[in-house]
């Protein structure tokens, strides 16, 4: 879902755009007089999507059939041909790949262990940082120091990290309601930052996982060196309750850590976007909303972001199913690469850019399928002006919130081509929870709360292509 990443450039090289979209059948333009009574529409969207809504079947296909669909892996492949096979089957005629450059990261086996004073060695749970490098195989050992503030990093010495092991203990700030918010507060932190903490002399960083939740599980987290380390020091995290207790034995005592991860880079392949649209009965701009369709290569990636999925299928369902005869084209992307680099979403932005498509509205969702709360917008104030006018269509749904604007999804970098952007708001409090780690399974989702948030979003859609 959140993810921080580094902007690849947009002229991304020639071949990545050889891959034609299929030609659009021409399409008789005629005018829209008739004013439609949006309570009643809407109406008729929330019943179609409540009572034959397929996205609930169709992500249980997708974290059950295929489980883990990391970037450069053959379960990837699996979900770009289950994808296809859904969208034609809904109807959908207009279905094209979108290739894209890809890193192959390979985590390999990994193992943590830890010892207090002459004490035996104790296994910690832990996941690799994603494109961490390893320790080649071999044991990396040495005593940990801990460090919970900016402050305490930047008073240390020089010297006084050399060949340390760093353990930072940060947690999400509960205070903070929004957990999202939380979440990218947390993330940004130069704490947790392996090129900062290399720059100490350290020789590996190990973090508390990022959650809400109060339980051993370790959530993984992308990062990137920077292009001037002369170290790239292996970064590794670990469950809430293990750092806690962690930081407790660093009180009383000495404690040495034991690191052994094969995790490495293994250079570029190709992995596709999927587009799919329904062509636009008055012109051919463009409506897109997207999802992520990789997940982390341990988990089923149900609420990350399998939900986003099956959600952003069911929109073009629902179109079909009702006949709605969309003035614009509505178009579906379902990103490669969001886990562990974002190439996806800059290959399909450098495509908008360099085809000139007139692009009205992107909508993202990338927040686990809970109950959708509103949309975050992320446009002219203008343009939420009008959206704001709409509120009380949303309102019976449980939709109410539109006062965020950030929409940092997979449509992020659409922003820079001044495109009008949204985001599904959903009730994040559990997201954190299962976010990134082998809990993230079909179990956690709700069936009622993803239909509904899929309603929110082909309502928004349509009302969108109907007056935009």
């Amino acid at each position: 879902m959140k993810k921080i990443f580094i902007i690849i450039p947009l002229f991304l090289g020639g071949f990545l755009f050889s891959q034609k979209k299929p030609v659009k059948k021409p399409v008789k333009k005629t005018a829209i007089t008739q004013k439609l009574n949006y309570h009643d529409e809407f109406k008729k969207i929330s019943d179609e999507i409540m009572v034959n809504g397929m996205a609930y079947n169709n992500l249980g296909e997708l974290t059950k059939g295929i489980g883990p669909r990391f970037s450069a892996t053959p379960g990837y492949m699996k979900a770009v041909e289950w994808a296809e096979r859904k969208l034609k089957e809904i109807g959908v005629e207009m279905i094209w790949r979108q290739e894209a450059k890809v890193p192959v990261w390979i985590r390999g086996r990994e193992s943590l262990q830890i010892k207090a004073g002459n004490g035996d060695w104790k296994n910690i749970r832990m996941l690799s940082f994603g494109n961490s490098e390893g320790t080649g195989g071999k044991d990396l050992t040495g005593e940990i120091i801990l460090i919970s503030t900016t402050s305490e990093l930047n008073a240390m010495s020089i010297g006084q990290l050399k060949d340390k092991i760093v353990f930072v203990n940060l947690p999400m700030d509960p205070k903070i309601i929004n957990t999202s918010d939380s979440y990218l507060i947390a993330a940004k932190s130069k704490l947790i930052s392996p090129s900062v903490i290399a720059k100490t002399g350290a020789k590996a960083l190990i973090i508390r996982s990022l959650t809400t939740a109060n339980d051993d599980t370790p959530h993984a987290k992308m990062i990137y060196y920077e292009p001037d380390d002369k170290v790239k020091i292996p970064a590794l995290t670990i469950g809430a309750r293990s750092a806690d207790e962690l930081e407790n034995l660093l009180k009383k005592q000495k404690v040495t850590a034991k690191i052994n991860m094969t995790a490495e880079s293994k250079g570029e392949t190709i992995n596709p976007n999927i587009i799919a649209e329904i062509p636009g009965k008055k012109d051919s701009k463009v409506i897109v909303l997207g999802a992520q369709l990789d997940c982390w290569d341990f988990g089923e990636g149900a609420i990350d972001d399998g939900t986003g999925v099956a959600q952003c299928i069911e929109v073009l369902r629902t179109f079909k199913a009702l006949g709605i005869e969309n003035n614009h084209t509505i178009r579906v992307v379902l990103y490669a690469n969001s886990e562990n680099g974002g190439q996806g979403r800059e290959m399909y932005a450098a495509y908008v850019k360099k085809k000139e498509e007139k692009h009205v509205f992107a909508l993202g969702t990338d927040a686990g399928g809970y109950s959708p709360r509103g949309f975050s917008l992320d446009m002219s104030p203008q343009r939420r002006r009008q959206i704001f006018e709409w509120k009380n269509y949303f309102l019976p749904y449980g939709v109410y919130d539109f006062d965020q604007t950030d929409a940092i999804q997979d449509i992020s970098p659409l922003k820079k081509l001044d495109i009008p952007l949204a985001e599904l708001v959903v009730d994040t409090q559990r997201y954190f929870d299962y976010h990134h780690s082998v809990e993230d399974t079909f179990d956690k989702v709700n069936k009622r709360e993803l239909l509904l948030g899929a309603v929110a979003m082909t309502q928004m859609i349509f009302i969108i292509d109907n007056n935009w």
